[in-house]
């Protein structure tokens, strides 16, 4: 299994700074190891490509496809084919469950 990270400045300009300084913030703070891409737009006409592929057929629980707050997830098989999405409160140790069920 991997992390990927996609930051974001959409929500509350949360993510102002450059991607060095994002990369250096959430290593520093939160001690990440996993893969932290480019900031990216997620929602609107500028939405990257990765999240318009994420977001097409799998609306969140409310039928929305857009992304209504950071850490939204996305568990992706080997095949590439989005297999869930996790609203933002959702925990890794909840998404393991989904995990442990692929085999």
């Amino acid at each position: 299994m991997n992390v990927l990270a996609f930051p974001c400045n959409q929500f509350g300009a949360q993510e102002p700074g450059t991607d060095a300084e994002i990369l250096e913030f959430a290593t520093t703070k939160y001690g990440t190891t996993f893969p932290m891409f480019s900031k990216v737009d997620v929602n609107g006409d500028g939405a990257s490509e990765i999240y318009q592929f994420l977001k097409a057929g799998h609306p969140d629980a409310d039928e929305n496809h857009d992304i209504a707050w950071n850490f939204t997830k996305f568990l992706v098989g080997s095949d590439g084919q989005v297999i869930e999405r996790f609203a933002p409160q959702v925990t890794p140790e909840e998404i393991a469950e989904s995990v442990k069920a692929l085999g």
